[in-house]
């Protein structure tokens, strides 16, 4: 995997962690609260994590085993 495709694949993974995350703590404020926001610091957070360890994990699965 080199480097313009693991980029992709960071950029991919933060963009859906990010969006998804938004609206699971928006309609979970709205739910329980009766407030509709979205914590941008969780999103965020998550995003950033689940990017880099994914993509992570995805270059070493790629990567040839040596022996």
């Amino acid at each position: 995997m080199n480097k313009k495709e693991l980029l992709m694949y960071f950029v991919t993974t933060f963009a859906v962690t990010l969006v998804v995350t938004a609206i699971v703590t928006f309609l979970y404020s709205l739910i329980v609260h009766g407030t509709g926001t979205v914590d941008w610091e969780t999103s965020f957070r998550f995003a950033i994590i689940l990017g880099i360890v994914l993509s992570w994990t995805k270059a070493r699965e790629s990567k040839p085993k040596e022996r």
